[in-house]
């Protein structure tokens, strides 16, 4: 009596790593195209011109929020009024509180504007952003107090106070929060509440056949019941038929 053979291993049927069905393809997804790829292009230009007009109101608020360095002359030389004053940081301080206000609205406002997300709306956004800063630190440094100093103090006389022209001292750190923090804003917006890119789907053909068990190409388990040996639907199996 020869012993029962065994068909090859059958992967399980929810094994996430089995190959799909023969002849089976992958349903087309919503992939941009060339065409939506230009319109992303165009929308983060917009973005990025729009944000730098935007810049404007930056250097604006500037001007008008940020505290004044008092300034005197002793017709020789010009003095801090105030020695330990900390007005030359708080102009710092108000230019990168406000760069953060903007970058959070303008992120919101790109969210909102287009949902979902893409490369060109990340680079207009940040472009836009570090542009806007620029022209609102060119704006507060030419309509606010004249950098001539010495004229300054020669109008103002002898021991009257006038005020400092309006600088930035930490360049760097005032010019990139606005892009940045609008970058890290409009990413966790598209993390929480941005569309799920779709799971791809398998279609099998209708009518194709479905592969033998223990054959090439065979992509699902044995049929339930089905027997264990080779030629059972041909009768018993070796050494007369089973008993109860």
């Amino acid at each position: 009596m020869t012993a029962p053979l065994t068909p090859p291993h059958q992967p399980q049927p929810n094994d996430p790593w089995q190959a799909p069905p023969s002849g089976s393809h992958a349903l087309p997804g919503s992939n941009p195209g060339a065409s939506e790829r230009r319109a992303e292009v165009r929308q983060g230009a917009v973005i990025a011109a729009v944000l730098t007009v935007v810049g404007m109101g930056l250097g604006l608020l500037w001007l008008w929020l940020a505290p004044r360095v008092p300034l005197v002359s002793d017709d020789t030389a010009v003095f801090l009024k105030n020695s330990e004053g900390e007005e030359a940081i708080g102009a710092d301080g108000t230019f990168v509180l406000l760069a953060l206000a903007f970058g959070l609205v303008s992120a919101a406002g790109v969210f909102l504007f287009r949902r979902r997300g893409g490369i060109p709306l990340v680079v207009g956004l940040a472009l836009g952003g570090l542009l806007g800063s620029l022209l609102a630190w060119g704006i507060g440094t030419w309509f606010g107090p004249s950098s001539d100093v010495v004229a300054r103090a020669k109008e103002a006389g002898k021991g009257v106070t006038f005020d400092a022209p309006l600088e930035l001292h930490a360049v760097g750190a005032a010019i990139l929060a606005w892009p940045i923090a609008a970058m890290i804003v409009h990413l966790g917006l598209t993390a929480l509440f941005g569309p799920r890119d779709p799971e791809p789907e398998w279609e099998v053909p209708y009518g194709a056949p479905w592969a033998e068990p223990g054959t090439a190409g065979t992509s699902g388990p044995p049929a339930p019941g089905a027997a264990e040996w080779p030629g059972a639907g041909d009768g018993p199996p070796p050494g007369g038929p089973a008993r109860p």
